[in-house]
């Protein structure tokens, strides 16, 4: 039974971290939208598996569409990041270089 609890924890917390990316965190990057929708899938996933033990979603052909989906997501996300990281930063050194001036 405390498994079933701890599953049903997890959805709810998925859940929960793609809401707050969806409406507080999309105002500062449209990304989180997207990051969020996959909390809400994830949320969903550990939902449906709570709700059928008989169907394990995290073996066989379901498990693997999962990593697919996450793999998918991780690069995107990675790819975003990555890019305003640099964005920031190079904005960042136009600054020094004009305060330096």
């Amino acid at each position: 039974m405390e498994q079933f609890a701890q599953q049903y924890m997890y959805a709810g917390l998925w859940i929960v971290i793609g809401l707050i990316l969806i409406f507080s965190m999309a105002k500062e990057n449209k990304i989180f939208i997207f990051a969020g929708l996959f909390f809400l899938v994830l949320g969903g996933w550990w939902l449906v598996n709570a709700l059928l033990p008989e169907v394990d979603l995290f073996a066989g052909g379901w498990g693997i569409a999962l990593k697919c989906v996450t793999g998918a997501a991780l690069i995107i996300l990675t790819a975003a990041f990555v890019r305003e990281y640099r964005k920031k930063t190079a904005e960042a050194r136009k600054g020094d270089k004009e305060d330096k001036s």
